[in-house]
């Protein structure tokens, strides 16, 4: 009976399974996969996770604006391409832009144009931008770094690609928001009213994002790494020590951010610089 079972399934097997797209390049995660919830990751021995390209249906799903909007389709894609990668949600904030990166090259190569516009002279020019050398060179943002208040120590992690979604989410229904009050024909009483409560939100929010990025406090009694805990802290703390957190964070955040690139207009010779913007919306828009 067994042997007729494997000649059963060696019948079944696609054959065509040998052609299947294969890994195009290897990614050593900034983070070197630390700050990842357990589960969420496949280390391989060698710390390096193989990169496959896209396929026909991640391109298509790309290039559709409304279906980007939530951040599903770029989980989805990046675990179609990294199939290491168990949960892209949980991935860390410092590895993101790499990840967005060796995807962009197993999919369509090294070189990308960018376009820009001279801020003298407001002539537009394209550039082309090596990504292997942009990702042989991320930026690392050390984690490690222990800030001390009194009795008090502060402990830091990046925050999930979950987590900026959601932040980036309601910043735009915000943006919105406002908007909406700027045209609305409400009285000035309504529109204060409608303000305070965007802006108490938006407080919430800013609170909840540094929450996220505080691994634990120690006090000399035990380390707390309850969020609700912490949140509360924050709310609570003086605006001293809230501030010396606030811009610790902000600071791991740009170290983690690529550098901008160092540019000269071709028709006036003004150096300028440039972001390099890996928005998913656009970032793989261009690659045809």
């Amino acid at each position: 009976m067994s042997i007729f079972i494997g000649v059963m399934m060696t019948q079944n097997s696609n054959p065509l399974t040998q052609f299947f797209r294969q890994p195009v390049i290897y990614l050593r995660l900034p983070s070197g996969g630390n700050h990842w919830p357990p589960g969420s990751l496949n280390m391989p021995p060698n710390q390096e996770l193989p990169v496959l390209p896209m396929t026909a249906m991640d391109e298509i799903i790309y290039r559709t604006p409304d279906a980007l909007f939530n951040g599903s389709v770029t989980v989805n894609v990046i675990q179609s391409c990294i199939p290491n990668i168990v949960n892209a949600w949980h991935i860390p904030s410092n590895d993101l832009n790499a990840i967005l990166i060796a995807i962009r090259i197993a999919s369509y190569g090294t070189s990308m144009d960018v376009e820009t516009v001279c801020p003298a002279c407001t002539n537009q020019d394209s550039f082309v931008v090596n990504l292997s050398s942009l990702l042989d060179t991320m930026p690392k943002a050390n984690f490690d770094t222990v800030i001390s208040h009194g009795d008090l120590e502060f402990y830091f992690q990046p925050t999930s690609y979950e987590l900026t979604n959601r932040v980036n989410l309601f910043q735009f229904e915000q943006q919105r928001i406002l908007q909406q009050i700027q045209q609305s024909e409400q009285s000035d009483e309504q529109r204060m009213e409608t303000l305070s409560k965007t802006l108490q939100q938006v407080t919430d929010l800013t609170i909840k994002a540094i929450g996220y990025s505080i691994a634990g406090i120690r006090t000399p009694q035990s380390l707390v790494s309850e969020q609700t805990y912490i949140e509360e802290f924050l709310k609570n703390c003086d605006s001293a020590l809230f501030t010396k957190i606030r811009d610790h964070v902000i600071k791991l955040r740009t170290d983690s951010d690529l550098p901008p690139m160092k540019l000269t207009c071709s028709s006036c010779s003004h150096n300028f610089e440039q972001g390099l913007l890996l928005d998913s919306s656009n970032f793989f828009a261009d690659a045809s």
